[in-house]
């Protein structure tokens, strides 16, 4: 009863996943936006490795995508630019990063357990 849509890059696989009523073509724009922020952030090395090392950047990008699991932007280049102005605005701290990454996984966990 859900709609998802993939995409794989080396030996990482990234989903967006909908209600069986979403439109396909909008969780694929969101799907496009994260791939194409990533890839810029991560300087076109989209693998688990350097998702990993750089997970505090890569949910600042699913933040300015997605909140509450309403689409915000999905346009790549207008992310990438929040992401670096607010990287650059210096209010973020590790503390912070923590903070978000925990909220964002909690909140993933929340809406798409795995018992449904």
């Amino acid at each position: 009863g859900m709609t998802i849509v993939y995409k794989n890059s080396i030996d990482l696989f990234l989903y967006v996943v909908g209600s069986s009523y979403e439109n396909e073509l909008m969780l694929m724009s969101v799907l496009t936006c994260l791939f194409e922020s990533l890839n810029h952030m991560l300087r076109k090395n989209v693998e688990k490795r350097w998702l990993l090392e750089n997970m505090d950047g890569a949910f600042l990008v699913l933040d300015e995508i997605v909140d509450g699991g309403v689409i915000l932007e999905s346009d790549p280049q207008q992310v990438i630019q929040k992401v670096n102005f607010r990287a650059d605005d210096g209010g973020l701290t590790e503390q912070s990063v923590a903070q978000v990454s925990l909220l964002r996984l909690i909140l993933l966990v929340w809406n798409f357990p795995p018992w449904r």
